[in-house]
């Protein structure tokens, strides 16, 4: 099996370590922990993670969240009022940049759009703040490798919350099967089936609002104008900003098959095939993909689909009932299974070939956010559930199968079913893809299947190898939008400091972003 898929990848080709911080102290138990929380986010459409994770940090004894930030200033005063309603004040920022040079803050919570988290990282720790950072920790290749240089460079404790690693009995779960208690494994399956919508279609550009800082807003993306009904959330489907379903609720259950692996590295080789199906919007990033990591001995293979099971549901808002409208995979919905030869594990629990349950898991951990909190008092990097190494190698599986569909070409399904007939996994994927869209009616002459090139990758350097090297290296490094750039080397200039104010910070701040000495 390995060989042939190894033959097919090969002839697709899109058809045609523990740290040590010597710098940083150990903290005692009774010392308060004082947070800034970067990103409020905007109550339209879902609400906002930052205000949710403002709020959950707060809830930790011995932890103090003392500002909040966001280039949104109405986003800000919803994030503000949290806090006065429960007899709280709490410093407020809009330039991220002020923040950091807030000497009374010993933490920051980055909740931005994905183009901001690596970046906002990087400075955060040359200005000498433990950081945690959303999923996904990374927009891209070259800057989560950065991200985790200037971890170690500056003795940070950086958390990424990717996936289920705060899940004690999912770690059992999966040490269970990789001990090899159900055989051997086949292989990981992740499943993220989840309702997206169309986000409309607009005629031209639409307006900033007015209470947005639409240059801080953009930062190392590309500021162009607005060609989408809303600014926010929406620009998860637009890859300046975003990755995708893949990288926005797809990432958890990403990082956990590679978890269940026990895979510290990039894969070989990658190949998908999807596209955005069902709906013509402004958005560009696939709704419904399908995606194998070619590690050894098992593949990972990964689906993401937005649409509902059938077109009965498409012509109301399926979302409703989400549990009745979306298609499940051996009874999953959304989440990770490993399939193995005498059984699988899903969740916290271990069954037989028939879905019997044999074993039940029970291990228990702290929560991601304690776990921050516990080891930037010890400064034991090697106790994070995430650290920025593992968010790095997840959000790399993200941005492979990213890339691949986007240096990939439409294909017929004919030629589809050719190419991959030698690999009988991704064989069976790409049926039951094929069965779902039929019965969602979806025109397939109006809109064809993007074939995503075959993309071999050298773990050691972690670049493109082969055909579509070129193209594939360049949407894994893209130019960022000066001064928001990422430095070269992370280890230019000294940490940063200096005092609260505008012209000083933004001095630094440049010099951060764009490597150059203070």
């Amino acid at each position: 099996m390995a060989r042939n898929r190894r033959t097919f990848l090969k002839s697709a080709l899109a058809s045609g370590v523990a740290l040590t911080f010597g710098g940083a102290r150990s903290r005692n138990a009774n010392e308060t922990i004082r947070i800034g929380v970067i990103g409020v986010g905007s109550n339209v459409k879902i609400g906002g993670k930052g205000r949710s994770d403002a709020k959950a940090f707060a809830s930790i004894p011995g932890v103090r969240v003392v500002a909040l930030c966001d280039c949104d200033t109405d986003n800000l005063a919803r994030g503000v009022e949290d806090f006065r309603q429960r007899g709280e004040t709490v410093k407020q920022y809009v330039d991220f940049r002020h923040l950091l040079e807030d000497r009374e803050i010993d933490a920051v919570s980055i909740t931005t759009p994905n183009h901001w988290h690596s970046l906002m990282t990087i400075i955060a720790c040359r200005a000498g703040k433990d950081v945690f950072v959303q999923k996904p920790a990374s927009h891209n290749l070259l800057e989560g490798r950065k991200m985790v240089e200037a971890m170690r460079k500056y003795n940070r404790i950086v958390q990424a919350t990717h996936g289920p690693r705060g899940n004690g009995a999912i770690e059992e779960a999966f040490e269970y099967a990789r001990a090899g208690n159900l055989g051997k494994i086949l292989s990981v399956r992740g499943v993220n089936y989840k309702p997206r919508m169309s986000i409309g279609k607009v005629a031209g550009p639409q307006p900033i609002p007015k209470a947005c800082n639409y240059d801080l807003w953009c930062g190392p993306a590309p500021k162009k104008p607005l060609m989408r009904e809303y600014l926010h959330y929406d620009w998860h489907w637009d890859w300046d900003t975003g990755d995708g379903d893949l990288g926005n609720m797809g990432i958890h259950y990403v990082d956990a098959c590679r978890w269940a692996l026990g895979k510290n590295e990039l894969p070989r080789r990658v190949v998908s095939i999807g596209g955005r199906l069902g709906y013509e919007d402004d958005g560009q990033t696939p709704n419904t993909l399908i995606t194998l990591f070619d590690y050894e001995p098992a593949p990972i293979i990964f689906e993401v689909r937005g649409l509902p099971k059938n077109a009965e549901f498409r012509r109301g808002n399926w979302t409703k009932n989400v549990n009745e409208s979306m298609d499940r995979y051996r009874g999953v919905r959304i989440g990770t299974i490993v399939l193995c030869e005498g059984g699988y594990v899903h969740g916290d629990a271990a069954y037989d070939p028939n879905g019997r349950q044999i074993k039940k898991f029970t291990r228990a951990k702290v929560s991601t956010k304690q776990n921050f909190i516990d080891c930037i008092r010890s400064r034991k990097s090697d106790d994070l559930h995430t650290d920025a190494l593992q968010g790095h190698l997840s959000c790399g599986l993200v941005h492979m199968a990213n890339i691949s569909h986007r240096v990939g070409r439409q294909t017929p399904d004919g030629l589809i079913r050719e190419t991959i007939q030698d690999d009988k996994e991704l064989q069976e994927t790409f049926q039951r893809m094929e069965q779902h869209l039929a019965a969602n009616r979806i025109d397939r002459k109006r809109g064809p299947l993007t074939f995503g090139a075959a993309l071999d990758m050298d773990p050691k350097s972690e670049r493109f190898m082969g055909a579509f090297a070129d193209e594939a290296n360049r949407l894994a490094a893209p130019v960022y939008r000066k001064p928001f750039v990422v430095p070269e080397k992370v280890s230019v200039g000294p940490p940063i400091s200096g005092s609260q104010g505008g012209g000083p910070a933004l001095r630094w701040s440049h010099a951060a972003m764009d490597g150059r000495p203070s």
